[in-house]
């Protein structure tokens, strides 16, 4: 799978952590920044993410800042993005199956175990196109 990833200074050393988790199972990253920990705009790598994931870069997105809530609305900004911004597996699973997210935001202060179950968990999980969730998607 092609992954796109961004964050901005406080999700930076996740953003690195997740780069190699990810890599080691194989997927194709795109890092998008930041580049360190010195402070940097989230609204920035929101929306470059949202665009990458918009132009189809990648299959699907991680965006990461202090809560996770600035660059997730940051994403939302870009037509046609969905991202979630959730704190378990159970949200990243449902962010996916119900409401077909194409992004994932998170904090990058949450632990590194934690983490990556829940991307693991968002990453496996299917779109569920039963009727109900298609009309709450398209309105």
């Amino acid at each position: 799978m092609k992954i796109a990833i961004a964050s901005d200074h406080r999700g930076y050393n996740m953003k690195q952590e997740l780069i190699t988790y990810l890599k080691k199972q194989n997927h194709e990253i795109i890092d998008l920044g930041t580049t360190s920990t010195e402070s940097a705009d989230y609204p920035k790598y929101g929306i470059l993410l949202g665009e990458t994931i918009k132009n189809h870069q990648a299959d699907i997105g991680i965006a990461l800042c202090g809560t996770g809530i600035g660059i997730s609305i940051a994403c939302n900004k870009v037509k046609g993005i969905i991202c979630a911004k959730v704190s378990n597996t159970k949200e990243a699973r449902l962010a996916r199956e119900h409401n077909h997210a194409n992004i994932i935001a998170i904090s990058g202060e949450m632990p590194k175990l934690k983490t990556k179950k829940i991307i693991q968990t968002f990453l496996t999980a299917q779109e569920n196109n039963q009727e109900k969730y298609v009309k709450r998607i398209n309105q």
